[in-house]
């Protein structure tokens, strides 16, 4: 091979969503951001084509699969901003719900780059390495867990011998048809303040601030940002530790306090949006991040949407999150049951995150609660715990408390149990029905309840969503003002739902501004 850098092309599919749901927002892709960025630290020439950011607002349905539709750029589009020097062109699946779609995509693009070196990662090919090169032939080869280091060895690699079979952290299918992972095969996490801020291409978070989109609540200019990788916990519901192998890190305090400056800046941005699993674990870190933002007068607002533990947010802390723009803390109990946690390894108090939360809502933080029904040994008994803490919550003043159905998600400690056991089949219809728990409509879903069958679970969370929203707007009816007001609002949402109720009826072309 050529010692000349190869050009890589990282390619991100539409949003697949159950029509109805609501969940589906587009984001910007933070993961490409990363990746780019660190491949053009070490000298690669890097081409991002990004379906969803190029095609927002823009819905057509996939004609295979009624009741399903995609949003972004259709397939043809996509190929035809493929670099044609493209020497390697790398996919993501980062849902499960996504994997029949991405799929197709990556054959299609093969048809017109059949000598090209195609990679895919991603939390669902991490999970189903094999399953994902079987049923996708056109894939050459896998990069799992973290993407960027084990990337760029397999690039270094394949550029010196044109060859990947002896780097670490990827799985491969050989000439004679059989699955090869290598030693290693999850990457730890390495410096994680090594990586470089992410790459934001010219004129790309632009087009999301046009129309208002983002990852949690909404402001005029949000950004992503990541405080650490990982978690250190084990959920048996959660991939995390499939990806992550249970590691997690933070980064320097002072290389995100710069990182924010330049965003100000740059970008003028009006919220920090957090896509970490689990951002705040240690008190110190925190607390020093917060005198940082408030010694450095960076006004900025920013958010928790992704939800995050309770055990760091006592009294002081929260406080110092109010000072510091903190605007929207998502807490995580995910069930009221102590058996259902237990299962579960859900290591919290339940008892101590309720005072946290009471406390963030006297301090006047926007809060949500998530909640989860379902898990395959829960029984009535557990699920009316779940149900009466989160309505108990709503009259209290927590501002959201969504009520989600468990589903078996591929690369967690349940999901592997149900396969092995014979409960599980893997197939598309499989990964679809994991796409349409975003739906609050649809009954096509699968919870492997022995004790309470699906549909009586989305029945369940209908009632409790309608109850929900009727104590909170009820007990709390200046909200029904905001609401109404964010609305019309073009860059403005207090909460998630407003968000993703305004993003909606954008897209239905009901809200027009």
């Amino acid at each position: 091979m050529s010692d000349k850098k190869l050009f890589v092309t990282l390619v991100r599919g539409p949003i697949v969503f159950k029509i109805g749901a609501l969940n589906n927002e587009a984001t910007p892709s933070i993961a490409y951001a990363y990746i780019a960025s660190y491949l053009k630290k070490k000298g690669y020439q890097v081409a991002i084509v990004d379906a969803i950011g190029e095609g927002l607002n823009r819905t057509y349905p996939l004609k295979d699969h009624p009741g399903f539709d995609c949003q972004g750029l259709m397939f043809d589009e996509i190929i035809a901003m493929i670099p044609k020097a493209s020497n390697v062109i790398g996919f993501s699946c980062m849902f499960s719900g996504e994997w029949p779609v991405v799929k197709e995509l990556i054959t299609q693009v093969r048809r017109h780059f059949p000598e090209v070196l195609f990679v895919g990662g991603g939390e669902h090919i991490t999970a189903l390495t094999e399953y994902s090169l079987y049923d996708c032939p056109a894939l050459d080869v896998c990069v799992q867990g973290e993407g960027e280091y084990s990337f760029h060895e397999l690039l270094e690699t394949y550029s010196e011998t044109g060859s990947f079979v002896n780097v670490s952290g990827i799985a491969y299918i050989d000439k004679v048809g059989q699955y090869r992972q290598n030693e290693n095969h999850i990457s730890g996490l390495h410096d994680i303040d090594d990586i470089p801020w992410p790459y934001w291409q010219e004129g790309y978070l632009e087009k999301f601030w046009a129309l208002g989109k983002s990852y949690g609540i909404a402001s005029e200019r949000d950004i992503p940002l990541m405080f650490s990788r990982g978690c250190p916990y084990r959920c048996t519901f959660c991939s995390n530790l499939r990806m992550w192998n249970g590691l997690y890190t933070l980064r320097n305090v002072n290389d995100v306090i710069k990182e924010i400056k330049y965003y100000v800046e740059r970008y003028h941005v009006t919220n920090i949006q957090l896509y970490d699993l689990t951002a705040i674990t240690k008190k110190s870190w925190i607390v020093e991040f917060c005198r940082l933002m408030i010694d450095n007068g960076l006004k900025v607002k920013w958010s928790l949407p992704s939800g995050t533990r309770s055990e760091a947010l006592d009294e002081e802390v929260l406080r110092l999150l109010k000072n510091a723009g903190c605007s929207y803390v998502v807490y995580a109990p995910e069930s009221a049951s102590p058996r259902t946690l237990k299962n579960i390894k859900k290591r919290i108090d339940l008892d101590q995150l309720t005072r946290s939360v009471i406390k963030a809502k006297q301090l006047e933080l926007t809060t949500r609660i998530n909640l989860i029904i379902g898990f395959p040994s829960e029984t009535w008994s557990d699920v009316f715990l779940t149900i009466f803490y989160g309505l108990k919550m709503a009259f209290r003043g927590v501002d959201e408390v969504p009520l989600f159905i468990f589903s078996p998600y591929p690369g967690t400690q349940i999901f592997n149990e149900l396969l092995e056991a014979g409960k599980v089949k893997l197939n598309d219809d499989y990964f679809f029905k994991l796409t349409s728990l975003g739906s609050y409509i649809s009954a096509d879903m699968v919870s492997n309840n022995s004790n309470i069958n699906d549909r009586t679970l989305l029945a369940v969370r209908s009632v409790f969503m309608l109850l929900n929203y009727t104590v909170s707007y009820l007990f709390h009816p200046h909200r029904i003002q905001r609401t109404i007001r964010n609305l019309f609002w073009k860059t403005e949402a207090a909460t998630v739902f407003e968000h993703r109720l305004k993003d909606k009826l954008k897209r239905n072309r009901i809200l027009r501004y």
